[in-house]
């Protein structure tokens, strides 16, 4: 299936979005996770992909999300320079990109290189709960530290992953507020059957949507995919 690599938000944090495709995530250990599998080693197919998608973005909130099944470290260069060179010509003034843990040491260089055109880089992590022996036990997510001030110190929003066996209202909520109190956006992410050996638990997933979802869905600051798709990106039918 061809995946829908452009797409609009309209409602909260109002932008545009691109799903782009690099060499790969590195970690590729996370047990829930199998968007790792839209990568290639061939740069050649990749730019020209991702000069599509980027070819779509038409400016109109100034503000774009670029994200690529992994992180944005696994970008070729020319990729990079596609995406500064439509930031440039659509006045792109905030960008929203991803990063894993491992990579968090390559963003202070992206920052000052985004900075240089007038782009805020907006920087997301895929922290999935902050109950740190869950996340490393179960989930295997490759963060080796449990202090949530740390972990936010390079990154600026965070992913959190709910919908899984073990769970509850409590943990679910307290995952939420913490990362509201440390990051400046929260995108929660309900576990929907993938390719993995990690199923979503339909009870908790009835508990997030019957306590959880009400007290935050008008939230600006929290959004909420109740499938991976809710973006207008991947798979969409």
């Amino acid at each position: 299936m061809e995946l829908t690599r452009y797409s609009v938000i309209a409602d909260k944090n109002p932008r545009e979005i691109v799903l782009l495709r690099g060499r790969g995530c590195a970690w590729k250990r996370c047990r829930f996770c199998d968007y790792h599998l839209d990568a290639s080693h061939d740069a050649a197919a990749n730019l020209a992909l991702n000069r599509t998608a980027l070819a779509q973005v038409t400016g109109a909130y100034h503000r774009l999300e670029a994200i690529n099944s992994g992180s944005f470290a696994e970008l070729d260069g020319d990729t990079v320079r596609e995406i500064e060179r439509v930031c440039r010509e659509k006045a792109i003034r905030d960008l929203h990109i991803e990063s894993h843990w491992i990579w968090r040491r390559t963003i202070p260089a992206l920052r000052a290189r985004f900075a240089e055109l007038g782009v805020r880089l907006h920087v997301k992590i895929g922290v999935e709960t902050f109950d740190a022996a869950y996340r490393e036990r179960v989930l295997d997510k490759g963060i080796d530290q449990a202090d949530p001030a740390k972990i936010a110190a390079d990154f600026d929003d965070c992913c959190l992953l709910f919908g899984l066996t073990g769970q509850t209202a409590d943990s679910m909520r307290r995952d939420i507020e913490t990362g509201l109190a440390w990051f400046d956006r929260v995108c929660v992410n309900i576990m929907v059957p993938n390719t993995t050996a990690v199923y979503p638990d339909d009870a908790v997933r009835a508990v997030f949507a019957r306590e959880i979802y009400p007290q935050y869905k008008d939230d600006p600051r929290v959004d909420i995919l109740f499938d991976n798709t809710d973006f207008g990106v991947g798979e969409v039918e």
